[in-house]
């Protein structure tokens, strides 16, 4: 199971028991904010798309959309998210419960800047009904991101 992955990850960092589980489905930003009894804005969404034949994560905040204008200038590629097998297949995780900790090789996350206004945010962690609460160093050290980039829209 996906979120044993993700608790095998967190296991060497003392993070794994810091790992959420909900008897109910945290599997949307609506149904994560319920179970987490926050704003939708601060679950850190984790969306996966195929560049250049690849897997690309993009963590934003639950509130944000991606652009498309500004992901082709940043990707220099038209946004084509995987689908679920894919996303199951090439990332490793099932749609859901998608995010940026124990995923396959290969795989490259990105932090979008819609994520910068809060102190702590929410991601999955590799099943549709848990979720961690991780400070922005947090994240972007155990999502092993890339960088931090401007590719969406709708939060500010």
């Amino acid at each position: 199971m996906s979120i044993e992955r993700v608790r095998q990850y967190f296991e060497p960092f003392d993070m794994a028991d810091r790992i959420r589980e909900f008897p109910v489905s945290s599997a949307t930003v609506e149904l994560a904010a319920a179970a987490l009894g926050c704003e939708g804005c601060r679950i850190a969404k984790t969306l996966s798309f195929s560049v250049d034949e690849a897997a690309v994560l993009i963590v934003a905040a639950g509130d944000a959309r991606v652009d498309n204008g500004k992901f082709k200038a940043f990707f220099h590629t038209k946004a084509r998210m995987l689908s679920p097998q894919e996303a199951a297949d090439l990332v490793g995780h099932a749609v859901g419960g998608v995010c940026p900790f124990g995923v396959n090789e290969g795989v490259t996350t990105y932090l979008d800047v819609s994520l910068r206004r809060f102190e702590t945010v929410f991601p999955a962690c590799g099943s549709s009904n848990s979720a961690i609460e991780l400070t922005l160093p947090e994240l972007e050290k155990y999502s092993q991101a890339k960088a931090w980039i401007d590719v969406c829209k709708g939060w500010e």
